[in-house]
């Protein structure tokens, strides 16, 4: 019933026209109105940092000629509560410095203002390739993504910038390689979402891609080495360092990841059995790309795969990147929609959205109480998306009839809207 209802919104293009003018009216909206909150106008003098204080605050730095200290956190504690007032938790800062070059120009204008374009700018591009992607299935996949990209909207992450990013490599990956090459290296701000398109760039032996993503990586970071000095590498690794040790010790909310380890730790679980789990669970994921290939899978379900998958390896992965298995999600619906019983379409729906917005709900019971040990605040999210990458999977194999998938696999094309 749940599933026949959403997919009757998609039933007719005027009906689907309706629909995604309503929703993104409604983010237009809220983005207007976070540009406010952000701006700490009337009401919203004091208030918490979140996730672009952050980026703000090292945009900052970089102007200042001090983004290097930004990797010490007893330094960067004191940076964060210049800014808020000692309000808040503190937030560690992990990008690689490509991130901080990129942030560097929004620190030129008031943070309402930086917060509304950057988010603006990185909404529009997400969308437009969700669009390419998932063709008449779009507005299908932006009600059921909804609170994860409100989730990304509230708090000004980079989750529209990275998924877009993964979408672009989905769609030209077999035609314009050079172009997938160029996306897959700029996620080097997020690399650890990246690994499963590497993967399977090797496994394709797409040259192309590799050497062109490499070549991203290698000229960014000669870039960031001439504007930051030799030292801003020693104390990015000296923070990804300390960060382990700060997951390891549960002082992350855990209950905002979709990872397997932060889903295992907080049953109970050691960090040392938790990421054993992670590691299990990262290989089985990775394990599917070969297998996808060997089944010699259209690129559609094999590149859709790849990407769900992605969000699987690494154990720091929170609820806004769950738009990456959003781009997976929208290459796969075809064959999904046309071979799933309307029972399994319905889990396939609402998972995404129980996804999005179980961080949330937690995040609004928690409140800002600072005692809570967030070992023993329950996480979900990686139990979820394993379930649902295994049905996923299922569905896609039932019947092995490669002739079925072939056809499902050509009656819209990755980059058909993109022409």
């Amino acid at each position: 019933m749940f599933a026949r209802a959403l997919e009757t919104i998609q039933s007719t293009v005027p009906r689907r026209a309706a629909y995604t003018r309503g929703i993104l009216t409604i983010l237009a909206i809220c983005l207007a109105v976070k540009a406010l909150w952000f701006s700490r106008l009337g009401m919203w003098h004091v208030r918490d940092l979140v996730d672009f204080d952050a980026f703000h605050i090292i945009a900052t730095r970089v102007w200042l000629g001090d983004v290097d200290e930004a990797y010490e956190f007893t330094k960067l504690v004191v940076m964060q509560k210049e800014v808020s007032g000692g309000i808040g938790s503190f937030m560690p800062w992990t990008y690689p410095p490509q991130f901080n070059l990129l942030l560097a120009p929004f620190a030129l204008i008031p943070i309402g203002i930086a917060y509304f374009l950057f988010t603006a700018l990185t909404l529009t591009f997400y969308i437009a390739v969700l669009r390419s992607v998932a063709g008449s299935h779009f507005v299908l996949l932006l009600i059921i993504l909804f609170p994860a990209i409100a989730i990304t909207l509230a708090c000004g992450q980079n989750a529209f910038l990275t998924a877009g990013l993964i979408g672009l490599v989905c769609l030209f990956f077999e035609e314009r390689p050079i172009v997938a090459g160029i996306a897959l290296g700029l996620m080097v701000i997020k690399p650890h979402l990246a690994i499963a398109f590497a993967v399977y760039a090797v496994l394709r032996r797409s040259w192309t891609v590799v050497i062109t993503a490499g070549a991203v990586v290698l000229i960014t970071s000669a870039v960031c080495t001439v504007a930051f000095g030799t030292q801003i590498w020693l104390g990015f690794l000296k923070s990804l360092h300390d960060s382990s040790i700060f997951l390891e010790r549960g002082y992350y909310p855990l209950y905002r990841m979709i990872s397997f380890y932060a889903a295992l730790r907080t049953t109970g679980l050691s960090a040392w059995s938790a990421f054993l789990g992670q590691g299990f669970i990262a290989l089985l994921a990775l394990g599917i790309i070969p297998f996808a290939l060997y089944r010699k899978m259209p690129a559609r379900f094999s590149l859709g795969l790849t990407a769900i998958v992605s969000i699987c390896i690494s154990p720091y992965a929170y609820d806004y990147d769950f738009l990456i298995f959003g781009m997976g999600l929208a290459l796969l619906l075809p064959a999904l929609h046309a071979t799933a019983g309307e029972w399994e379409r319905g889990i396939i729906y609402a998972m995404p959205m129980l996804i999005g917005l179980y961080g949330n709900l937690r995040s609004a019971h928690l409140g800002t109480a600072l005692d809570v040990d967030y070992l023993d605040v329950i996480s979900i999210g990686g139990f979820a998306v394993v379930a649902l990458i295994a049905l996923i999977l299922t569905i896609l194999l039932r019947g092995s009839k490669p002739e079925t998938i072939r056809r499902l696999s050509t009656e819209e094309p990755i980059a058909q809207a993109s022409r």
